[in-house]
């Protein structure tokens, strides 16, 4: 969905787009009344453009899909760096970076098609005890074994 946000930022500046033809996204939006303090479910149109997006006040899902952004940069320029340096220092950060893309990754994808208060809490617990799981697992690799970068150069050798 964030995907298709993006799309039509670039469809304004000139790209026609390809698959998907409206601005406009429709889906639910839980509000709270102040006086009340009852949550009401209410039909909202989001448009993807810069002035109503920066009227929201929260600025937390910006933050994190740019450090989504910049995890994905800071582990293509890690690559090389542990191709060309191993090291200990570089295992761990890409244990640790790793770990860190494929939970956001997965907990999108738990966003987007796990639906009911109790899928989403269950879903959500087994996320945690994957990456828990996954990060325990690279860190007892890179201390007991070869590591991450000489693990990885070793299956590009043969």
């Amino acid at each position: 969905m964030a995907a298709l946000c993006r799309l039509t930022s670039v469809c304004r500046k000139g790209v026609p787009p390809l698959f998907y033809r409206s601005t406009f996204l429709a889906r639910p939006l839980v509000a709270s009344q102040k006086q009340q303090e009852q949550t009401y479910l209410l039909t909202a149109r989001i448009h993807a453009s810069q002035t109503l997006n920066a009227s929201s006040g929260s600025q937390a899902a910006s933050r994190h899909w740019t450090a989504e952004r910049m995890l994905s940069i800071l582990l293509l320029a890690m690559g090389p760096v542990a191709y060309f340096h191993p090291g200990p220092a570089i295992d761990y950060s890409l244990a640790a970076a790793l770990t860190l893309h494929g939970h956001w990754g997965l907990g999108q994808v738990l966003t987007d098609y796990v639906h009911g208060d109790a899928k989403v809490k269950v879903a959500h617990a087994g996320l945690f005890l994957l990456s828990t799981v996954t990060f325990a697992g690279l860190c007892y690799f890179n201390y007991n074994d070869v590591g991450v970068c000489k693990a990885i150069a070793l299956l590009w050798s043969k």
